[in-house]
């Protein structure tokens, strides 16, 4: 199959890429118990990664862009009712990830061949 129909849609999140050199792929998982916090803490994932469930994201970010992200992340939450973690894994891990089955994700994907 041709490079760019792989690259425009991909059969996993990030296709057969794992993360760069200087990046490491984080699972990003809430639990948010009020609706307006959970909004904003999931559409600020949408801007650092890719939602493979419903409240669960791989992000392929450098260090940098991480600690960027987790203080956004922590500064929308209510620390006495919600949770948010991000696991850390290496390239090799990355590399080593088993999947079965679909993705569940709400976002519908339309797309005109022409």
């Amino acid at each position: 199959m041709d490079d760019w129909w792989c690259e425009a849609f991909p059969l996993a999140p990030y296709g057969r890429k794992p993360p760069g050199p200087t990046q490491m792929l984080y699972l990003v998982a809430y639990d948010i118990s009020d609706p307006r916090r959970l909004a904003r803490v999931a559409s600020l994932c949408q801007d650092y990664g890719v939602r493979v469930q419903y409240s669960l994201f791989e992000c392929h970010l450098e260090p940098r862009q991480m600690d960027y992200f987790w203080d956004k992340l922590c500064g929308e939450i209510d620390e006495t009712e919600d949770r948010v973690v991000a696991y850390p894994m290496d390239s090799r891990c990355a590399r080593e990830t088993r999947t079965a089955g679909t993705m569940v994700c709400p976002d519908k994907v339309v797309c005109y061949l022409v």
